[in-house]
């Protein structure tokens, strides 16, 4: 949402131009977006491990106080890493008048353009992807291992069922948001097609916030029944 409003500006006046203090704003918005979702992600999977591995104990661990803590603590570390990211940026010198192959200030594509050595700013920026997105895919991964194996020693299927859907919609988002963002780093990497990174872009900042609200609906009975309503009409036609 930090970018697809300045998007729909540009295609209105027909002008795809952006200051240096908005790019500069905009990558700040993206990295604090980004790592916030990456770290309430970590949290949510937190939250269901403890609902299916301890659920005598979910009242008494799960208390309001430690996830409002929770919260705060994710964007007080995103607010950190994006304000990292852009004074990395504020170092660097850019030729005059450079193009950005996306239709947003992406971080990657802003430093291929920088007329200065990229390299001290490439190594933090690994740095930090390794420690701010790698603690929370482990501690996501760590928490759906042992909801995997509590799940399997549940005797009845009943339990089973409940329990997936339990975490289904997370892990909906969850391969979502890593599966495009893989693909947006791996395309940059890959290829030097600017048509083939931007649809990639779009894939991860576009197409995850249209289909969150409603895969997260998903759990509700309603919509479970128009869905199911829906589908036997296609069917039946």
């Amino acid at each position: 949402m930090t970018t697809i409003p300045k998007m729909l500006v540009n295609i209105l006046r027909g002008d795809q131009s952006i200051t240096y203090t908005g790019c500069l704003t905009q990558v700040a918005f993206v990295m604090l977006s980004s790592y916030w979702e990456n770290f309430l992600l970590a949290v949510m999977a937190y939250d269901r491990y403890v609902a299916i591995c301890h659920p005598l104990r979910y009242t008494v661990i799960m208390k309001p106080c430690l996830c409002v803590l929770l919260v705060l603590v994710s964007l007080f570390v995103s607010i950190v890493d994006a304000l990292l990211h852009t004074l990395l940026l504020l170092r660097l010198s850019f030729c005059r008048d450079p193009e950005i192959p996306q239709f947003f200030c992406e971080f990657a594509q802003v430093i291929k353009l920088s007329c200065s050595d990229t390299f001290t700013d490439n190594l933090i920026i690994l740095i930090a992807v390794c420690v701010f997105a790698g603690v929370p895919l482990s501690g996501i991964i760590f928490s759906y291992i042992h909801i995997v194996s509590s799940v399997l020693r549940m005797p009845s299927s009943g339990g089973k069922q409940k329990a997936f859907s339990t975490c289904g919609s997370h892990l909906s988002v969850v391969c979502l948001f890593y599966g495009t963002g893989a693909g947006v780093y791996i395309s940059s990497a890959v290829t030097d097609s600017s048509k083939k990174t931007a649809v990639a872009s779009v894939m991860y900042t576009v197409v995850p916030q249209i289909l969150n609200p409603f895969i997260y609906s998903l759990r509700n009975r309603d919509m479970k029944v128009a869905l199911r309503n829906l589908m036997d009409r296609i069917a039946s036609v």
